[in-house]
C-alpha cells in the first residue's frame, strides 16, 4: 500500500526566471546562503551527475527553497517544472495527467498482523462455520470464521465453491502410446500440448483444470493400485472376506474404471467379491462417476456425500482409497506468541464491502487443540527457533527490538486431516489405508506448511501470493509431511475406542479364535507386541492364525510405489526412459 501511494505522489514546483542575475541576487539576500552550503549543493551536484542533466536542473532550483524566504521566493517564480517521484523510475512525458489504473477486483489483505483490524465492528460479525453457509447462495459478508471454515467455503461450498464451480479434471479420450515416444521430453510435449488445449481462447479466469497421474498414465496408474490392493487382499482375507474398496475424491471415476478393468481381467474370483464404493462430495463429479461405471461394472456403488459427515459403520476388512484428495483438506492457522509461545488460532473476517481480513485469538476451538495436544504427545515440534524455545529471557530481549514481530510465522495444520483418521478410526475399523499425495510444493504463500493458491487464466497457470481470495475461482492445496501424518495416523488407531450405546459390538470374522471383546485394551493378555505392527483389531489379523496384527503403515516414494506394484514395461519409452518412475518426485504413497 505504501508503494501505491509512493507512485501516485506528484509535486510541482516553481522556480525564477534568471536566478543568476545581480538584481536578483540583491532582492533576496538570503540566496548568499547557498554559498555558505558549499557542501549541500557539493552533494545536490553529484547526485545530479548521477541523475542526470534534468534532474541537475530541478535539484539547482530547489537549493535556494531550504532558505528563509522562500515562500515570497516561490511567489516571483513564472516558470513551472513539474516532477513526478515513481518507484518505477521511468522518464517523466512532461504532462501533468496520468491514467487510472483499474482498482484490483481479486480482494485480498496481503498484510498477516497480530493487529490486523481494518474493521472495528469485526468482533460483533456472525461467526459461523462452513456448514451453516451451505444454504447461502452468495459470498457471505459482514462475518467471521476459522481458517479451516475458510477455505472449506472457498473449494466446497456447492454454490459457488471451486470444485462445485469451476473445476474440470484433465483427461486424454484414448491412452498414451508409450512406445511411440522416443523420450520423456516427447511426452511431456504431448501432455503439454493436450492440456493447454483446454483452455485456449478463454477470456479470464479460464477453464479450472488440473492433472493427475490416474489420467496421465492411464490405466497403468490403476493398475498398479489395483495390484497393491489385490496383494494385500489375497493375503489376509481370500476367501473368507469380500473385497471391500472405498473411495473418497474419486475425479472422474478413471481410477475405480481401471482399477475393477485390471482385476475383473486378472483376477475373475477377487472380482466375483468386489464391493467398490465412492464417496463423492460433489454432485456434478458423482453424476459422471455413475454414468462411467454403473453399466460396465455393477458392484460400484456412488454416494453424494462429504467424509466428514459419514455416520455408518463398516464392520468387514476394508480398504480406503484417498489419492490427490488431502492436498485439498482445509487447514487451519496458528501462530505463536513469542513472548509466552502461546498458539493463537487465525480467523478471516469479511467486511461488507467483500473485503478480507485476519485476526487472531486465543486458541478455543476443539479440533485445534486436540492436534496441537496430539502433536506434543508426538513430540513433534512446533516451528519456533530453539533459542527462542529455551530461554524466557533471550525471547523477552528478542521481542523487545525494534521492528521484530511479536508472533511467530504463520503455520498451517491439517486439522481436517486429523477429522478424516478419527473417522476411519470410529467408522472404518477393520480398514487398510492407501493415501498418495504432495510432500512438498514450489511457489507457495508465505508460512509454514503453507499452500499453493492459483488459477487458470486463458492457457496458464497464475500463482497467487496469499490466501485471502474470492472464494470460487482459485484452488488452494496444502503438501503434506508424511512422516508426520504416519506418526498421527498409527496414534489414533492406537487409541482405545469408546462404544456409545447406540453402537454394536464389532463383526465376528472367520479368522477370529476368540470372542474377547476390542474395548478391553490392545494390551490386555499380552505384556510383548511386536514394534512394526498393530494391535489385533480383530483378535487376529493376520493370514497365520497368530495374534500379531497388522503391520504398521510405511511411506514410500513415488518411485518406489511404482518399481514395487506397476508393470514398467508398458510405462517406458523408446530411449529406456519411464515418466511413470520418474515424474511426480514431490509425491508420496502412504501403505
Amino acid at each position: 500500500m505504501c508503494v501505491a501511494r509512493a507512485t501516485a505522489a506528484q509535486t510541482t514546483l516553481t522556480t525564477p526566471s534568471s536566478v543568476a542575475s545581480e538584481a536578483h541576487r540583491k532582492a533576496f539576500p538570503h540566496a548568499n546562503i547557498r554559498r555558505k552550503n558549499s557542501r549541500l549543493l557539493h552533494k545536490a551536484d553529484r547526485a545530479a551527475k548521477l541523475l542526470g542533466d534534468r534532474s541537475r536542473e530541478l535539484l539547482h532550483y530547489m537549493t535556494p527553497l531550504v532558505a528563509p524566504g522562500s515562500r515570497r521566493l516561490a511567489q516571483r517564480c513564472t516558470r513551472p517544472l513539474s516532477a513526478r517521484f515513481s518507484t518505477t523510475a521511468r522518464a517523466h512525458n512532461g504532462s501533468s495527467s496520468r491514467k487510472k489504473t483499474p482498482r484490483d477486483h481479486l480482494n485480498y489483505n496481503p498484510q498477516i498482523s497480530f493487529s490486523d483490524t481494518p474493521d472495528p465492528e469485526h468482533v460483533n460479525y456472525r461467526r459461523v462455520t462452513s456448514n451453516d453457509l451451505e444454504e447461502e447462495s452468495d459470498p457471505p459478508r459482514r462475518v467471521k470464521m476459522l481458517v479451516r471454515d475458510y477455505i472449506e467455503n472457498s473449494l466446497y461450498h456447492p454454490h459457488y465453491g471451486y470444485f462445485t464451480k469451476q473445476a474440470n479434471i484433465f483427461s486424454t479420450p484414448q491412452p498414451l502410446e508409450f512406445g511411440a515416444l522416443r523420450s520423456s521430453i516427447e511426452f511431456q510435449a504431448v501432455v503439454a500440448k493436450r492440456y493447454a488445449g483446454y483452455g485456449r481462447g478463454s477470456v479470464g479466469p479460464g477453464v479450472q483444470l488440473w492433472h493427475t497421474p490416474t489420467e496421465i498414465f492411464k490405466p497403468h496408474y490403476g493398475n498398479a493400485i489395483g495390484q497393491a490392493l489385490v496383494s494385500e487382499y489375497l493375503l489376509k482375507y481370500f476367501p473368507y472376506e469380500d473385497f471391500v474398496i472405498y473411495e473418497i475424491g474419486a475425479g472422474n471415476g478413471t481410477m475405480a474404471l481401471d482399477i475393477l478393468n485390471y482385476v475383473q481381467a486378472e483376477y475373475p474370483d477377487v472380482y466375483d467379491r468386489t464391493k467398490y464404493n465412492i464417496i463423492e462430495i460433489s454432485d456434478n463429479l458423482a453424476r459422471i462417476q455413475r454414468e462411467k461405471l454403473s453399466a460396465v461394472h455393477p458392484c460400484v456403488n456412488v454416494m453424494h456425500k462429504s467424509i466428514f459427515h459419514w455416520n455408518t459403520r463398516e464392520p468387514a476388512p476394508s480398504f480406503f482409497l484417498a489419492m490427490e484428495v488431502i492436498d485439498n483438506f482445509a487447514h487451519d492457522m496458528i501462530r505463536y506468541d513469542l513472548r509466552t509461545l502461546e498458539p493463537y488460532q487465525g480467523l478471516v473476517t469479511i467486511d461488507g464491502n467483500s473485503d478480507y481480513s485476519t485476526y487472531y485469538t486465543r486458541v478455543t476451538d476443539p479440533l485445534i487443540s486436540s492436534f496441537l495436544a496430539l502433536r506434543r504427545r508426538l513430540m513433534h515440534a512446533p516451528p519456533i527457533p530453539r533459542l527462542l524455545k529455551a530461554s524466557s529471557t533471550f525471547r523477552s530481549f528478542y521481542t523487545n527490538l525494534p521492528f521484530a514481530p511479536n508472533l511467530s510465522a504463520p503455520e498451517y495444520i491439517p486439522t481436517r486431516l486429523l477429522s478424516l483418521l478419527r473417522t476411519l478410526r470410529r467408522h472404518f475399523p477393520r480398514h487398510h489405508l492407501l493415501l498418495s499425495d504432495f510432500s512438498s510444493l514450489p511457489e507457495t504463500i508465505p508460512g509454514v506448511n503453507a499452500p499453493r493458491v492459483q488459477t487458470r487464466v486463458g492457457d496458464e497457470m497464475v500463482t497467487c501470493g496469499t490466501l485471502l481470495v474470492n472464494p470460487g475461482y482459485f484452488d488452494i492445496f496444502f503438501p503434506t509431511d508424511f512422516e508426520r501424518l504416519r506418526d498421527l495416523y498409527e496414534h489414533v488407531l492406537s487409541e482405545p475406542l469408546s462404544m456409545s450405546a447406540s453402537e454394536s459390538p464389532p463383526r465376528a470374522s472367520p479368522l477370529s479364535t476368540t470372542s474377547s471383546s476390542l474395548f478391553v485394551g490392545t494390551d490386555f493378555f499380552s505384556s510383548y507386541h511386536p514394534r512394526n505392527r498393530r494391535p489385533p483389531v480383530d483378535d487376529v489379523a493376520s493370514a497365520s492364525g497368530l495374534p500379531v496384527g497388522d503391520r504398521k503403515s510405511r511411506v514410500l516414494t513415488h518411485e518406489e510405489f511404482m518399481e514395487t506394484y506397476a508393470d514398467l514395461s508398458k510405462t517406458r519409452v523408446r530411449n529406456g526412459e519411464n515418466p511413470l518412475v520418474e515424474f511426480y518426485k514431490n509425491v508420496k504413497f502412504l501403505f
